[in-house]
């Protein structure tokens, strides 16, 4: 196994800085010949030449092949080898944990959803999602032993640099970094992120994101949270704490919110809010597909709310589900006044409910926004609602060791 590490890298060498600023420039730009390479880099042909040479031989670099030329020897392609390290992201939901591994070059080679997993705040938990990883990785035919980094997405206040969770596994009996406590548990280097952020970076790198600079992203699942997308990066704020979009006070409702304040956004607009009224009114005698599952105490995901409004055309759940994409679109038409985005990309669970929770959403924002901010955005689902979060996961950790 990988050593239980969790520190910040050291100090590069200057030719360690040069191999990764190759390795680094041919995972994200792809494979390419010497003298394209010495071009856009800036280093002389025989330094690149050198490099590679050492790359290839710590198994990081391969040839592509030849290029046919007219005249001399044929020039050779030369990229990243994607089976050199490996990157797994962990994103853990309330009704489902989903696990990924990625090769070098962004491929998901594996993934793994346990639906059977629920989520709480307990030790219990905790020590759960560390042996399904763990799991996971002795499944996968892979060397694990080139396992480079693994990313834990974690709700609420994360502190991704120095590896502190401020909402959920912050037991008071170990006052280590989750990122640690995770590292030990699992035997591989570990980091932490928000769990909307790292759904925004899968969005950026493979989604619809990829086509903005300014871009805003709604993860609409148990919980809500906003990921900001400012010149084509994720804004972070002062601390990571960035986007905790669900925690605007806007109701008098008396309502306790799982952060300890009344009136909070999401306790009207979020999946537990939808979930939370489909039970006050099947008690209160309305009907629905799940009226049995409500008065039996058994357990109902968000996923089984959307399957009841899309697939059996359950009123009461259609009608929930549209008007809290209404009410949704009223508070992003704020936002759309701060931020003036491009675009505003919906994702989360709730997002496979499909056009009867966008349409709500974009006839709120045309209604509540001003004209000039909101006339030509573009207001779009997420392209991979369940897996944008695993991805972007999996992202997060080949991004901590080799930064675009």
């Amino acid at each position: 196994m990988a050593q239980n590490t969790h520190i910040r890298p050291k100090a590069l060498t200057d030719a360690e800085a040069i191999k990764q600023t190759i390795l680094r420039y041919c995972i994200y730009e792809g494979n390419h010949m010497i003298p394209s390479l010495a071009e856009a880099l800036g280093y002389s042909v025989p330094t690149i030449t050198k490099y590679i040479g050492e790359l290839m031989a710590e198994g990081y670099f391969m040839e592509y092949g030849k290029v046919a030329s007219q005249r001399g020897r044929k020039p050779v392609v030369y990229g990243v080898n994607p089976s050199s390290c490996f990157f797994v992201g962990v994103d853990i939901g309330r009704f489902a944990l989903n696990i990924g591994i990625m090769n070098l070059v962004g491929e998901i080679i594996h993934s793994d959803t346990v639906d059977t997993f629920r989520f709480e705040n307990t030790p219990a938990t905790l020590d759960e999602v560390c042996a399904q990883v763990r799991r996971v990785i002795g499944e996968v035919a892979i060397d694990t032993s080139k396992i480079a980094n693994i990313n834990v997405n974690i709700s609420g206040r994360v502190n991704a640099e120095t590896g502190y969770s401020y909402s959920i596994f912050n037991f008071e009996e170990n006052d280590a970094p989750l990122a640690q406590i995770l590292s030990d548990k699992i035997g591989y280097p570990v980091q932490i992120e928000n769990d909307t952020r790292a759904m925004t970076y899968g969005e950026l790198a493979s989604g619809n994101a990829r086509r903005y600079r300014n871009a805003l992203f709604v993860n609409a699942s148990w919980g809500l949270g906003l990921g900001i997308i400012i010149g084509g990066e994720l804004y972070y704020g002062k601390h990571g704490y960035s986007g905790e979009f669900g925690h605007i006070n806007v109701y008098q409702n008396e309502i306790m919110c799982h952060c300890g304040k009344k009136g909070c956004l999401e306790t009207e607009v979020s999946g537990s809010a939808i979930y939370r009224k489909l039970c006050e009114r099947i008690r209160n005698g309305q009907s629905s597909v799940l009226s049995e599952q409500v008065h039996h105490g058994r357990t109902i995901s968000i996923a089984d709310i959307v399957d009841a409004a899309n697939h059996q055309e359950d009123t009461l759940c259609i009608e929930l589900i549209e008007q809290t994409g209404s009410e949704l679109g009223r508070l992003l038409a704020n936002m759309i006044n701060i931020f003036n985005p491009e675009a505003v990309i919906i994702g989360g669970t709730l997002a496979l409910a499909g056009e009867s929770f966008l349409s709500p959403i974009k006839s709120s924002i045309r209604k509540y926004s001003l004209k000039l901010m909101s006339r030509d955005i573009d207001i779009m689902l997420s392209a991979m609602p369940l897996s944008s979060g695993m991805i972007g996961a999996c992202m997060a950790a080949r991004q901590r060791l080799f930064p675009i």
